[in-house]
């Protein structure tokens, strides 16, 4: 995974490559002269270009110093803003109008708080110009470990980052403030601390296992359980996903035998469990699921379970004595009500757990919200429950218990809509099947489900659905080279 650097960790590795010799001033040569070269792709030359430069009074600033002398010298006509000596608002206004690319490096990955004065004048007139940004390290006025915008902030067209990508470059807003984003090495040393990382296509590709020649659909099976009265279609989405995913076979056990003959007649075979009067699954429910899961690969519970004081306790039967992996989603982490006592007893079976909340199944579950530090939630819940947790939202965390972290990049706004987690669900449970390790299925499942949504938008425009999710999946894993 590419590495991503908190900014605590970021000056740290600073730190270290100064006192190993390198100096500030030779770091700061070597990014201010990254950006010139970024800032003459943007432009597509220096010949008759003119940029506007406006630099804080920090490193940040002196990068920007540095590739202004460096645009001038190859000819650009360069005119630096310096927040040190205060902003002439006519000037800049008159600066900007004329200019072919402007550069930001007012604050870098350190800022907290809101733009304000001067730095505030500048982010609200380079939001109303058309012409492309080039922010140096990170679009000033967004925070660099959580990728809050409080106030007017710098909306780039690219950003040059340093060593390695921040978590504010990844969280929104700040990854759609940031543009494109590239990462330059000057001579950092990272160090061997292990960080988060952000997951690559390579990374996929090398996680998701090829089948076997004499691979049969059995090697590869899912038990998926959800539903109640009117809620079937989760569970069967989940079921759907799971099979493009790469499971060889998918039994989908539902509540009640109406609900099962209803969802029958596709590839997904359908089992009726055990239900109260009401469609919800019934206290012994468990009972036939772990009667039948040592056939399985995998087992995922929760969708469309619904409330019922009836679920909890089937729940906590199938979480503490499954003896295969678990994916555990939706009205299945509600059910545990931050009891984490069935996921203890599951960890003496050796099967390893994958929980996917989004923000308010968080909260039920830890009795406290996400919070703005996303990678910090993650892992809390992670070290509590024993389990991979793959926290949903802008900005997906993938966190095992100690770690590793992984961030995904794909993705965004469009998979907020009904039937966008249920098949997140599947995919996971598919790639658990498969044989893939918890956290390196929880990573590529959100890499993977991003993926299949950012080309669908680009190629068919909006009104993404979860149907269209699933059958896309199959020529996402193409793209990588992965049969399911």
């Amino acid at each position: 995974m590419e590495p991503v650097l908190t900014p605590e960790a970021m000056n740290e590795a600073d730190r270290r490559t100064i006192a190993a010799g390198t100096p500030v001033e030779v770091l700061m040569d070597r990014a201010g002269r990254a950006v010139a070269w970024e800032v003459r792709r943007v432009a597509h030359g220096t010949y008759g270009q003119r940029v506007v430069l406006v630099c804080g009074k920090g490193n940040n600033g002196g990068d920007g110093l540095v590739a202004g002398r460096v645009l001038a010298g190859w000819g650009v006509r360069a005119r630096v803003f310096e927040l040190a000596n205060g902003i002439d608002h006519v000037a800049f206004t008159r600066a900007l109008a004329d200019a072919h690319v402007a550069v930001d490096a007012m604050f870098g990955t350190g800022f907290r708080g809101a733009l304000a004065g001067d730095a505030a004048f500048v982010a609200e007139q380079l939001a109303a110009w058309d012409g492309p940004t080039v922010a140096v390290d990170i679009p000033s006025g967004v925070d660099g470990l959580r990728g809050l915008a409080l106030g007017p902030s710098v909306r780039a067209t690219r950003t040059v980052t340093f060593a390695a990508r921040k978590p504010g470059l990844v969280f929104e807003p700040g990854r759609s403030h940031a543009g494109e984003v590239v990462v330059t090495d000057i001579g950092i040393d990272l160090g061997t601390d292990p960080h988060p990382g952000l997951v690559t296509d390579d990374d996929v590709r090398a996680w998701l296992p090829r089948r076997a020649p004499d691979a049969h659909k059995w090697r590869s099976g899912v038990m998926v359980v959800g539903g109640s009265g009117g809620m079937t279609g989760a569970p069967m989405f989940v079921s759907h996903a799971a099979m493009r995913a790469g499971a060889g076979i998918v039994w989908c056990g539902l509540p009640g035998d109406d609900a099962a003959r209803a969802a029958s007649g596709t590839e997904v075979i359908t089992r009726p469990l055990p239900a109260t009067p009401n469609g919800a699954l019934a206290r012994n429910g468990a009972e036939p699921v772990l009667a039948a899961i040592g056939r399985f690969g995998a087992l995922a519970v929760g969708p469309g379970l619904g409330s019922d004081a009836e679920v909890g306790f089937a729940v906590r039967a199938l979480v503490a004595e499954a003896r295969v992996p678990l994916v555990l989603d939706a009205d299945g982490l509600n059910a545990l009500a931050g009891d984490f006592a069935a996921l203890g007893a599951r960890r003496t079976l050796g099967a390893p757990a994958v929980l996917t909340p989004h923000a308010g199944e968080y909260e039920r579950l830890m009795g406290r919200p996400v919070g703005d530090d996303r990678i910090e939630a993650a892992c809390t819940l992670a070290e509590r429950s024993g389990a991979v947790v793959l926290l949903k939202g802008p900005g997906t965390v993938v966190a095992a218990p100690g770690g590793p972290v992984a961030l995904n990049p794909t993705g965004g706004a469009e998979l907020a809509t009904a039937g966008s987690g249920d098949v997140l669900t599947g995919i996971v449970a598919g790639f658990l099947a498969r044989g893939m390790a918890a956290f390196e299925a929880a990573a590529a499942a959100a890499w993977v489900h991003g993926a299949t949504a950012d080309r669908l938008v680009a190629t068919d425009g909006p009104g993404l659905v979860a149907g269209d999710l699933i059958r896309g999946l199959p020529r996402t894993l193409q793209g990588l080279g992965v049969a399911a």
